[in-house]
């Protein structure tokens, strides 16, 4: 998932404003009891959400995938104080953990967290959207960008986490590829030629794509 050698990883973390105890603590809690806890946003991707906020300053922003609430958490701590921040998951078996790190950020009003399938949600979300962050199942990252795309407002962002896949976008000739790949093949191309949108893929982390509704 890293793509550059651990010790610049390090001294990026290093110089980077460092976590407080309650994102510790998240970190901990999904380590501790949680599958896959690399899909984590971490210190370096959750600052720079919350910079990201900060500087986009939206009035409505909202995540796909909420997972433990680390990167729900850090884009709220960006939100002014009349914005609003609609996260959603499909996994209700995290609601009791991840509702109670919302309460204990005191960002709990900020936040409207949903369970449910995005596919189902997203339609129901009335724009204008100024900034969403998309984390969830790859194989649906275009169909989420179709559904967000007309209801962001002008200048909006677009965040699509793990594009780079662990190095798997760089295919090889004759090499077999898998759907998840495929999917995020598919999805980068479809940014990339959208007029809708201007953009730039950034090497943070496994990738993020940055789209920015002209």
């Amino acid at each position: 998932m890293e793509f550059i050698a651990q010790e610049f990883l390090e001294y990026c973390d290093d110089h980077t404003s460092g976590e407080d105890d309650l994102l510790k603590k998240v970190t901990r809690e999904t380590q501790l009891k949680v599958l896959k806890p690399r899909m984590l946003s971490g210190p370096l991707q959750g600052k720079m959400l919350e910079i990201f906020t900060k500087i986009i300053n939206p009035k409505l922003a909202v995540e796909i995938g909420t997972y433990t609430g680390y990167s729900a958490i850090c884009i709220a701590r960006g939100l002014n104080d009349s914005a609003k921040l609609i996260t959603m998951d499909i996994n209700d078996e995290l609601e009791t953990m991840v509702r109670g790190f919302f309460e204990e950020s005191g960002l709990a009003d900020k936040i409207d967290y949903i369970l449910g399938k995005a596919l189902d949600i997203l339609p129901d979300i009335e724009g204008p959207i100024d900034l969403v962050f998309i984390d969830a199942d790859k194989i649906n990252n275009s169909k989420y960008f179709d559904l967000i795309i007309d209801k962001m407002s002008t200048g909006g962002i677009i965040l699509a986490d793990n594009v780079l896949w662990s190095g798997k976008v760089l295919v090889k000739k004759g090499q077999k590829i898998d759907k998840d790949t495929q999917a995020i093949l598919d999805f980068n191309a479809k940014v990339q030629q959208d007029p809708r949108v201007e953009n730039v893929l950034l090497p943070i982390r496994d990738g993020i794509m940055m789209a920015r509704k002209l």
